[in-house]
C-alpha cells in the first residue's frame, strides 16, 4: 500500500508507506494584522496557491504523518476547506478545529481534536512557514522518534546574528550568539506531553512564546533539530516576496528535472523498442 507524495508544485506521485505516528497540528488562525492584507495571509496567493495550502502539501508528502488539524477561525473554516483543503486532493485526513484568542489557545484546541490515542507524537506547523520540505519533517520526526530521553524537539538553525540584551533600546549587554538557535516550526511533541503541558499551562494561566516551550517550561527536554535557513515565516509583506523566490527556484528545478528525467526514459524507450518516443513500453507491448 502506498500514499500519494505531492512535490512543491503539487503533483501526486507513489510512495513507500511508513507506519504514520505523528498527527501534526497546522495553526492558521492568525489574523494577519502585521502582515496588512484583509483576506488574512493564510489566505493570500504563493506560486499559484493559498500560503496555507503549501504546508499542507508538505505535511501530506511526510510518510510519518497520519493526521493533519488545521486550526482557523469559526467563520473561515467552511473558506478553509473550500479554498485550501478540497483542491489539493491530500491523502492524509485532515480535520478542522477552532481557533482561540492566543496562538497557544489554536495550538490547544488542535491537540485536544488530534488522535493522540492513536499518534503518539504531535507537532505544531505555522500555515506562514510555506517553505518547510518533507525531508526536515522527516529529519525532527525521527531525532523525537529515535531518542527515548527527548520529550520533543523543534526544527531551527543557530543564530547568524549578533544579539542584544536591551532595556528598551538601551542595550545591557551583547550575548554569546554560538549558544543561540532561531526557533521555527515544525514543533514536535510525544503526546502525552504536550497534552500536560498545554492543559496544565491553561490551568495555571501560563502563556509560553512557543509550543515546546510549554514544556520546557514544566522540564521537558527539548532538542533543536538544524535544516537550513529557508523556512522563513511570512509575516511582513517583503517576507513573501523572498519566500516566492525560492518557492519559484524550486519549482523550476523541479520542472526541469522532471523534464530531463523524461527524455531520458524516452530516449530509452525509443532505442531498446524501435518506436516512436514518447510511448512507454508497456503501450507497445499491449
Amino acid at each position: 500500500m502506498t500514499r500519494s507524495r505531492t512535490d512543491a508544485s503539487g503533483a501526486a506521485a507513489p510512495k513507500a508507506m511508513a507506519t504514520p505516528d505523528v498527527a501534526m497540528v497546522v495553526a492558521a488562525g492568525g489574523i494577519g494584522e502585521r502582515y496588512g492584507d484583509p483576506r488574512g495571509k493564510q489566505f493570500v496567493d504563493l506560486c499559484g496557491r493559498p500560503l496555507t495550502a503549501w504546508s499542507l502539501l508538505a505535511l501530506d508528502a511526510a510518510p510519518s504523518v497520519g493526521q493533519i488539524v488545521v486550526v482557523c477561525s469559526p467563520d473561515r473554516q467552511q473558506e478553509m476547506e473550500r479554498q485550501v483543503i478540497e483542491p489539493l486532493g491530500l491523502s492524509t485526513p485532515v480535520a478542522l478545529a477552532e481557533a482561540g484568542a492566543l496562538r497557544q489557545d489554536s495550538c490547544r484546541s488542535g491537540l485536544l481534536a488530534a488522535d493522540t490515542d492513536a499518534f503518539p507524537i504531535v507537532g505544531f506547523q505555522d500555515a506562514a512557514r510555506p517553505l518547510i520540505l518533507p525531508v526536515d519533517i522527516e529529519l525532527a520526526i525521527s531525532v523525537l522518534r529515535d531518542d527515548p530521553e527527548l520529550d520533543g524537539c523543534v526544527v531551527a538553525h543557530p543564530s547568524g546574528d549578533t544579539l542584544k540584551e536591551c532595556d528598551g533600546d538601551l542595550v545591557l549587554a551583547t550575548p554569546d550568539r554560538s549558544r543561540y538557535w532561531c526557533a521555527e516550526t515544525p514543533q514536535l511533541l510525544r503526546s502525552e506531553v504536550a497534552l500536560s503541558s498545554f492543559l496544565r499551562a491553561r490551568d495555571e494561566g501560563f502563556v509560553g512564546t512557543d509550543d515546546v516551550g510549554l514544556a520546557e517550561h514544566y522540564g521537558a527536554r527539548i532538542r533543536c533539530v538544524g535544516t537550513g535557513h529557508t523556512n522563513l515565516k511570512v509575516t511582513h509583506p517583503e517576507d513573501m516576496l523572498l519566500a516566492r523566490a525560492i518557492l519559484e527556484a524550486r519549482l523550476a528545478a523541479e520542472a526541469a528535472g522532471d523534464a530531463m528525467a523524461e527524455g531520458d526514459a524516452e530516449e530509452e524507450s525509443g532505442a531498446a523498442d524501435g518506436v516512436v518516443v514518447g510511448r512507454k513500453r508497456e503501450e507497445v507491448a499491449s
